[in-house]
């Protein structure tokens, strides 16, 4: 220890008081260090020219930054370099002098005295600050096992380097300063142990970014070792395949991929394709044999090979030729009534048939409300033809890649809901049900299906229908495409176009008895694991069931409240209850409860302000109550019900025709600035919109404010202009269906309506009275009573110079509905 505080000692006494200041870019030197230098730098140079003694002392200092920018000398004012000697000089081409510069110990620059046309810089000799020796040696030791384990790690470090520290271990100082050297820090790095006098602290930093190596080198030695597996393992495997190629061409085998794609080719000789998809499947086959079967393109062309070949391009179901008959009895044997329906589709197909097949012509289109049974009558259609029958639900699509594909640039690419269809059928000339068209989504972020199926469903266009997927001409002009839907309007009007479109309008409570019978019944019995003596019904108990708990259009509900008496009688006959249930209404009331609808519009008595209307919902025709109450005021008209903006022009519409025929209804005119009338829908909760209560309304309001009743034993239908006038209406026959479900046997329609009541049915025609008015005034000379009104039942049919009409049209049976 006494000998470094003497060497300490000599330094110090050696160092002047200025130095010239020499900025190193790229190293440094640290005390009792030496390293060899190339200077290229105007400033060093100049201060090497000044000097050519080798006893040169000068002031290093390490200048981080780019290597184009400038040095400012007074940057290093306050910082610590090293005072080194110079002590040979070798001239190098290129205006580059070689030194080698020698370490003698650190140093504060104070200041710098000269600038041109070199810096000097005023020095003082730096204090390094010893830690406690205990932590020195632990700080050591920890320093050398982790040189040790990155020379193990890293090429670039001598395995010298860890011998060399504990030789130095004396010294903790120059140990820091040697681990720095010699451990490939960068230039920062270094500089930052130079700057750090406290010699703790300095080994602490050089420790820290020891061990940051050690874990980094760890890491880049595991990816070294899995590199160098995977090397060996693939190169074990090619030499592997090698040895296999070579034992099977010996044996006179082919290789597997090889194999696979010589039979995609003669599958696809023998598919017999069209030349195009012929074309691009022997393209896409040399495609798969270039490739090998680990690589991710394999498998997509795999794949679309597989869907070219799984199409059927050219299998029909047969030579099977529609029989016009054959088809009318499939159709009536499975379906009660629907007499339109039936013969549109025999006209359709007669069509087909005379024109050998040829499919130029519209696609049908079932319109009507649910459990009607438009999906059956598409099945009934397929058998009656022999053809396969696929159903696909559009409801809800809303991506134009259902209809046409995805591509196949995109990860589990498909083909279309319609190419997917024929896979499973295996026919090109199937009956294609496509069921809730109008619920298809309309437009949006993914495109819009619906301009999609106008493709599909134009026969001059679909001959050469194109999936995204399969990018060639698919062919669907020899299927036979049948569509469902509840409202024809929800659908856009060029796909509208495109359909020949059959209304079925819904069964009557007769007609459900008798599909009952027919149909529903037997069906039920199996399901129900029941027989025809377990449970036996007649047709007054069917017919209350269906106006007292089923008033719908279809015949779901029908069934399901038939079902649930089935499910009583199978419950006490699996506790081995034996013998037959008799089912009357006691029964019923009993398993079903009280009864859900009752025929309260034809049994009240005449009432102020309340009238029957008539109203068409995609799920049929209902019964639409209008209230009307006056009350003091000062003449405002309240309207409520969710009404939209065309209905509420029909109540100010009726209100002023009211107005205009003030005097002949025996109205005040102070009862308009009186009073307030109020005019409500039932069923707030339900939207409604439309102009056909006309009618409706201005005889509720001409009635609250004559203070006169309204007929309740009729319901009515019409819009109404400001003159009076009633005009045409549309779902003349879904509602005149309602009001018979309800009970109700009078209507009042438009005249211009006359025409639309051939088709209602000729058993609800022969059952009902209609009558056509042509003006407003007509309908409150025939419904509107006068003051004190005895009860309904004493009012007879209506009667006015216009005669009610009762089945005046020839007896000819209209649809209404279907089963199945």
């Amino acid at each position: 220890m006494v000998r470094f505080n003497r060497k300490e000692e000599i330094l110090r006494s050696e160092l002047p008081p200025t130095l010239p200041l020499m900025a190193l870019r790229s190293t440094i030197v640290y005390p009792l260090g030496t390293i060899a230098v190339q200077m290229g730098a105007p400033e060093n140079l100049a201060i090497l020219r000044g000097s050519e003694d080798n006893s040169l002392v000068v002031a290093l200092v390490v200048a981080l930054g780019d290597h184009e920018e400038a040095i400012n000398p007074e940057s290093f004012v306050g910082g610590v370099g090293v005072a080194a000697r110079v002590h040979e000089r070798i001239n190098l081409p290129g205006e580059t002098v070689q030194i080698t510069l020698q370490g003698l110990r650190r140093i504060m620059i104070d200041s710098i005295d000269q600038h041109d046309p070199f810096p000097i810089a005023r020095i003082r000799a730096a204090r390094e600050v010893l830690p406690d020796q205990k932590e020195c040696d632990e700080l050591m030791t920890r320093l050398v096992s982790a040189a040790e384990t990155l020379s193990g790690l890293v090429d670039r470090i001598p395995h010298e380097v860890p011998a060399i520290l504990k030789m130095n271990m004396s010294d903790p100082g120059r140990f820091g300063d040697l681990a720095a050297t010699n451990m490939n820090f960068r230039i920062s790095e270094k500089d930052e142990v130079l700057q750090r006098l406290d010699v703790g602290e300095r080994l602490r930093f050089v420790l820290s970014r020891l061990e940051r190596e050690v874990g980094r080198a760890r890491v880049m030695d595991d990816i070294k070792r899995q590199t160098e597996v995977k090397i060996d393992q693939h190169q074990r495997e090619f030499y592997l395949r090698q040895q296999l190629r070579a034992i099977q061409t010996e044996l006179g085998e082919t290789d597997p991929g090889e194999k696979e794609s010589m039979d995609l080719l003669k599958k696809i000789e023998d598919a017999k394709l069209p030349e195009k998809v012929q074309e691009e499947a022997r393209r896409e086959n040399e495609r798969l044999r270039m490739l090998s079967a680990a690589s991710s393109e394999y498998q997509v062309i795999r794949n679309y090979l597989d869907w070219l070949l799984s199409l059927p391009w050219n299998k029909r179901s047969g030579d099977e030729q529609i029989t016009i008959p054959k088809v009318m009895e499939a159709l009536e044997k499975k379906h009660y009534g629907l007499t339109e329906a039936k013969e549109r589709i025999l006209e359709y197909l007669s069509v087909r048939k005379l024109r050998g097949g040829d499919p130029l012509g519209p696609i049908l289109c079932l319109v009507g409300p649910p459990g009607t049974g438009k999906t059956s009558l598409g099945e009934a259609i397929a058998e009656s033809i022999g053809r396969e029958f696929y159903r696909i639900s559009v409801g809800g699509v809303r991506d134009e890649a259902e209809v046409r594909g995805h591509r196949r640039t995109y990860v589990g690419a498909m083909p279309g809901l319609f190419i997917q269809a024929f896979r499973r059928v295996q026919v090109k000339d199937p009956v294609l049900m496509i069921d809730e068209i109008d619920k298809m989504a309309h437009g949006g972020p993914s495109g819009d299906p619906t301009a999609a199926m106008l493709e599909v469903l134009d026969p001059s266009q679909n001959d050469t229908f194109v999936d995204h997927y399969l990018n060639l001409p698919f062919d669907l002009s020899a299927a036979l495409f049948i569509c469902t839907a509840n409202n024809l309007f929800d659908i856009p009007a060029p796909l509208r176009d495109r359909m020949e479109v059959i209304r079925i309008a819904g069964y009557t409570i007769e007609e459900k008895v008798e599909i009952a019978w027919r149909y529903l019944l037997p069906k039920l019995f199996e399901e129900n694991g029941l027989v025809e003596k377990d449970l036996q019904f007649t047709d007054e108990v069917l017919g209350y069931i269906s106006s007292g708990y089923s008033r719908e259009a279809g015949l779901r509900g029908f069934s399901r409240n038939v079902s649930s008496l089935m499910r009583k009688r199978a419950r006490k006959k699996a506790e081995g209850e034996e013998g037959a249930w008799l089912v009357d209404i006691r029964m019923i009331e009993e398993v079903l409860g009280p009864q859900r609808f009752t025929s309260e519009a034809a049994e009240k008595e005449p009432e102020i302000g309340a009238v029957t209307g008539l109203a068409w919902t995609s799920t049929g025709g209902e019964l639409m109550l209008i209230e009307a109450l006056r009350m003091p005021g000062s003449g405002r008209l309240i309207v409520t019900g969710q009404l939209g903006e065309v209905m509420r022009e029909s109540v100010d519409a009726g209100y002023s025709y009211v107005r205009s025929r003030a005097r002949q209804l025996g109205i005040e005119d102070k009862a308009f600035k009186e009073h307030d009338v109020h005019i409500h829908f039932p069923a707030g909760a339900i939207p409604k919109d439309g102009p056909s209560a006309g009618v409706a309304i201005t005889l509720a309001v001409a009635s609250v404010l004559s203070e006169r009743p309204v007929r309740r034993d009729i319901a009515m239908t019409g819009e109404v202009t400001l003159r009076g006038r009633v005009l045409e209406i549309g779902g003349l026959k879904e509602k005149t269906l309602a009001a018979y479900r309800s009970g109700l046997r009078q209507i009042i329609m438009p005249k211009s309506n006359e025409k639309d009541l051939r088709d209602v049915p000729a058993e609800v025609r022969a059952n009902m009275t209609f009558t056509f008015a042509q003006t407003m005034d007509e309908v409150i000379r025939l419904a509107l009573l006068p003051a004190g009104p005895g009860p309904a039942a004493d009012f007879g049919p209506l009667q006015d110079s216009e005669p009610a009409v009762k089945a005046a049209l020839p007896d000819r049976e209209i649809a209404i509905g279907t089963h199945g």
